[in-house]
């Protein structure tokens, strides 16, 4: 009951005019930047993060969250009508929408993945309001040694579950580990790694870091695609799916909303691992597994239902254990941490308006993205008519303006444009950098817990492990390494049967 009268006091929050309105801001960018190859949410949320500086800390999150959650319904118009992904989470859509799409269902394709997009995030938020308090007071008891073991285990799922390269992401953590020790010593004020540089004493800033890899590196990238999408001139018909899509549908979207709330929960997971999961549940169940990748309407709707349901519950460990669980996660992490708000159990009982009121945004978001997408399919395609170098000019511009105006200080210019060579340098030899920049983020978190540790223990270091709630972290980090170490075995052998039979047939 008490978090029914949360959340009714967080629609209080959510309705004020001017959260509504950047609820909708952030909703219509989301989408138009998912239908739009190439940008994304965490670069866009990396170029506008200057922007919020101006705003309450409650209206910028919402802000920021329509657009994550709203790039996910944009990604899905250019997965089925151009089998082109606007977002990676939406590659799964391109397997069995663009084939509906050729047979001249496109609308149905669209339409169940807008309904079901609804369904899975608001079945998600559901489950956020409830559990989120739950987790919160549980949270409470964590002391320094057990945050230690969260910031390790936020760190290891996000290297170990990534859909990249494990010895990658591992060294983009340990870099991003190490830059967030430049600047002064927390205890004694000691430079580290300044190389005598006064503006290095205060840290490399966040703003600065994020807008160059993702910004900055984004641009850079997409500056050498010569690819371009042709816009789909024909009218798009019939978005409201029938009664038989709706029963072939159905079952897909309840087990996509469960599956991808329970997958967005866990650190490191997100929208790409949860579709894809979905996709090869709902295979398997299937009566008729060979109509998957030939149109099967199930295998648009189970997994974009999962993509939003995941997007929308990954904000628990955000927001109630101060534990970003992907790199969109951990730019909202960064831009809580500018506006004063440590995210963490105790940010429901701070900051209640900007907690229940970012989740009461959600309804409100979700709803809008559904009005949204149903009729304005046809408009939001005509964006790809946008030519790329526009869209360059905007960002380089953005990039640049919003950096140096956080402090007016051009020695931010020349950490966006490194940061920006370093992203650039990270797309083309397959580092991802969103480890990168969580460790960034965490790193500071992480080093203050220690020392907080080894202070109340007087430099013991067994006390790591001697919390029971430590232990019980670093249990659940054993228990997905070996799931990491058993899938990867399984597709070993996987391939090399495939190999043993395709030589056995030559």
């Amino acid at each position: 009951m008490e978090s029914i009268n949360s959340l009714v006091y967080g629609f209080g929050v959510a309705f004020e005019p001017t959260n509504v309105l950047y609820v909708f801001i952030g909703v219509l960018i989301g989408t138009a930047i998912g239908v739009l190859p190439g940008l994304g949410p965490t670069a866009t949320i990396a170029l506008l993060l200057p922007l919020t500086f101006t705003l309450e800390p409650a209206t910028a999150i919402i802000m920021l969250a329509g657009i994550y959650y709203g790039s996910m319904y944009g990604g899905t118009i250019t997965s089925v009508l151009l089998r082109l992904p606007g977002e990676a989470a939406s590659v799964v859509t391109t397997f069995d929408g663009y084939q509906m799409a050729r047979k001249g269902r496109a609308g149905p394709a669209l339409g169940i993945a807008a309904i079901g997009s609804f369904i899975g995030g608001t079945v998600s938020i559901f489950g956020l309001v409830f559990l989120a308090p739950v987790l919160a007071n549980l949270a409470v008891a964590f002391g320094p040694t057990a945050y230690v073991a969260l910031m390790i285990l936020g760190m290891f799922l996000i290297t170990s579950l990534g859909t990249g390269s494990f010895l990658k992401a591992v060294s983009m953590a340990a870099l991003g580990l190490l830059l967030a020790t430049v600047g002064q010593e927390l205890a004694t004020g000691t430079p580290r790694y300044t190389f005598g540089t006064p503006q290095l004493l205060d840290g490399l800033d966040f703003v600065a870091v994020a807008m160059g890899l993702f910004g900055l590196g984004e641009i850079f990238h997409n500056l050498e695609q010569t690819e371009t999408a042709q816009a789909i001139k024909t009218k798009i018909k019939h978005i409201w799916p029938n009664r038989r899509d709706f029963s072939d549908a159905s079952g897909s979207i309840g087990r996509g909303s469960v599956l991808g709330f329970l997958i967005g929960i866990l650190p490191g997971g997100g929208g790409v691992i949860s579709s894809l999961a979905s996709y090869g549940f709902e295979k398997r169940l299937s009566k008729k597994p060979e109509e998957f990748g030939h149109g099967a309407i199930a295998g648009v709707a189970g997994p974009e239902t999962a993509n939003n349901a995941s997007s929308t519950s990954a904000f628990i460990p955000l927001l109630v254990l101060g534990l970003p669980s992907n790199a969109v996660l951990a730019l909202l992490f960064g831009a809580l941490l500018l506006h004063g708000v440590t995210p963490g159990p105790r940010l429901i009982t701070e900051h209640p308006d900007l907690f229940w009121g970012v989740i009461a945004s959600m309804f409100v978001g979700n709803l809008m993205l559904l009005v949204l997408n149903i009729p304005l399919v046809g408009i939001f395609v005509q964006l790809l008519r946008v030519r790329p170098v526009v869209l360059v000019t905007l960002s380089l511009l953005v990039v640049l303006v919003g950096v140096f105006s956080i402090s007016n200080d051009p020695f931010d210019m020349w950490v966006v444009l490194a940061f920006g060579i370093l992203g650039w340098l990270m797309k083309k030899t397959g580092f991802d950098p969103g480890p990168l920049v969580l460790a960034f983020v965490l790193g500071p978190i992480l080093e203050e817990s220690a020392r907080q540790a080894l202070m109340l223990s007087g430099g013991d270091m067994t006390t790591f492990v001697a919390d029971p709630i430590a232990l019980g972290i670093y249990g659940i980090m054993a228990l997905a390494a070996a799931l990491s170490v058993a899938r990867t075995v399984r597709q070993r052998r996987m391939a090399r049967r495939a190999d043993e039979t395709e030589t056995v047939r030559v």
